[in-house]
């Protein structure tokens, strides 16, 4: 009885319109398609990493920008399949440019920065970009005054 009660809560909260319960469900649609991503990249390899990371970005950054439109910020009926997909992709490729520009930035400083460093860098750049994506799809994007 008493885990349902608490399963409750948690399914009320998650569910909510503030930022904390829109913040989790982009986390959690951050996190499904990330794992489309490695997939689609992991099965294009072969034709280079050229192309599957490039298919990759775009197949999961259409399927994130619009579960960002319907689940996260429950956005559907205000925002336009369309709108969604161009203002919040150009967010997407705008993150892209400037962790590559990070990255590379690093690379040339440190090059001989172990691959744990890298790897802590990605995840450092990921979650700041993806800070201010949240942000900006959440007060411009799918806002609900639009």
């Amino acid at each position: 009885m008493r885990s349902s009660a608490w399963e409750r809560v948690g399914a009320r909260r998650l569910g909510g319109e503030g930022w904390g319960a829109q913040l989790v469900r982009f986390a959690l649609v951050g996190g499904s398609s990330n794992a489309l991503y490695a997939l689609s990249f992991v099965t294009l390899a072969e034709y280079g990493t050229f192309v599957a990371n490039t298919v990759g970005v775009a197949v999961s950054t259409v399927l994130a920008n619009e579960l960002h439109r319907r689940r996260t910020f429950r956005a559907a009926d205000r925002v336009h399949w369309f709108a969604a997909q161009w203002e919040a992709g150009a967010l997407a490729v705008l993150g892209l440019i400037l962790s590559s520009a990070v990255l590379a930035l690093m690379h040339r400083l440190f090059p001989a920065a172990s691959g744990a460093i890298q790897v802590l860098m990605v995840i450092g750049v990921s979650a700041v970009v993806g800070g201010m994506r949240f942000l900006v799809l959440r007060g411009a994007v799918f806002a609900p005054s639009r």
